[in-house]
């Protein structure tokens, strides 16, 4: 049976903890967890629904919870909670400027802190697909982010058009375009250690061509039917006409805004998949 360790600090904040009466408490009134429990007392003896947010940009409890999926999202290992708290991190330079030595000193263990120092070194390996993801960019989550990746090849790339390529929808486009101009550059995130380039192939690369489909399909039951049987033979299938798009499947022959696109970019159409398979 594996023996049951009894905490001694608040996994928190690190204050010591105190037995009563069987229950672990935590008495440092200014820990992060404390509040967090007083918030949503309040919120529920209030009845709120809707949930509460800090406007505070110094606010350490939303610095650590930036940190956190940062961390989760790279997969660097040790980076929880607990560990950035001890590591007094306020911001991802932070991540990227602590030396070994100075890691180890503060988690007071050379094991640990070696463990955790190799592991913020491999994450400087990270491509765009993966950065942008953990920067917490609303609506930006990996699928986003692989969109847009397929159209660009260095973060300087990304714009308005850009982002109307990779089939990306207006809020997303405008989080993302606002976060470069207000969050990337002003804070110097172009400075961390990292490429900021893409890593994934392009759709062009990898694929036999990239296909979309539009209107009533006869030569299968539905268009996820279609899709499966394209990738299999090793297409790309999109679900608009963005400028990576070669072929454009309309079976039904009815002119379609997708065929009108698909014409005026020169995109060739065909009337029957097996055609291509």
């Amino acid at each position: 049976m594996r023996e049951i360790v009894i905490p001694t600090e608040c996994p928190s904040c690190n204050t010591s903890l105190k037995l009563v009466k069987d229950i672990l408490y935590c008495y440092n009134d200014h820990c992060p967890a404390k509040w967090d429990k007083k918030v949503e007392g309040f919120a529920k003896h209030l009845k709120i629904k809707d949930q509460l947010y800090c406007r505070s940009n110094t606010c350490s409890g939303k610095t650590h919870k930036m940190i956190e999926h940062f961390a989760k999202t790279l997969k660097i290992k040790g980076l929880g909670p607990s560990t950035i708290q001890k590591l007094e991190l306020q911001d991802f330079h932070d991540i990227y400027s602590l030396e070994e030595p100075v890691i180890s000193s503060l988690l007071n263990s050379e094991a640990l802190g070696s463990k955790l120092w190799k592991q913020i070194a491999l994450s400087t390996d990270a491509g765009l697909e993966e950065l942008l993801p953990a920067f917490g960019i609303p609506l930006v989550g990996r699928s986003v982010a692989s969109k847009i990746c397929s159209q660009v090849e260095h973060i300087s790339q990304i714009t308005w058009e850009t982002c109307r390529l990779a089939g990306l929808g207006p809020k997303a486009t405008q989080n993302l375009i606002n976060w470069i101009n207000d969050e990337f550059y002003p804070y110097e995130y172009d400075k961390l250690p990292f490429s900021f380039k893409t890593k994934q192939k392009s759709v062009k690369e990898e694929s036999k061509g990239v296909v979309c489909i539009t209107g009533k399909l006869k030569s299968y039951p539905s268009k996820s039917a279609a899709q499966a049987v394209l990738e299999k033979a090793g297409y790309t299938v999109k679900s608009s006409v963005t400028n990576a798009v070669t072929i454009l499947i309309n079976e039904s022959g009815i002119d379609s805004a997708k065929t009108n696109n698909a014409r005026a970019k020169g995109v060739r159409i065909i009337t029957n998949i097996k055609e291509i398979i």
